[in-house]
């Protein structure tokens, strides 16, 4: 008997979008594996944003 794997939820894209929005919510003080879990990131991708290494020529929308 094959079981099928349930699939995934798709990714959060690696768009500007989402590069302010995972700025913003470090700028509120959320914890960078909170973020990476809604996002269904990994945690250093989190990270990359945060220290600049990715995303670094979006500039955070505030509100």
């Amino acid at each position: 008997m094959i079981v099928e794997r349930p699939k995934r939820p798709e990714r959060a894209p690696y768009s500007p979008e989402v590069y302010c929005e995972v700025k913003r919510r470090l700028a509120a003080g959320e914890f960078q594996h909170d973020i990476a879990a809604d996002l269904d990131w990994n945690q250093g991708r989190v990270s990359e944003v945060k220290t600049g290494k990715r995303g670094a020529d979006h500039q955070p929308t505030l509100f």
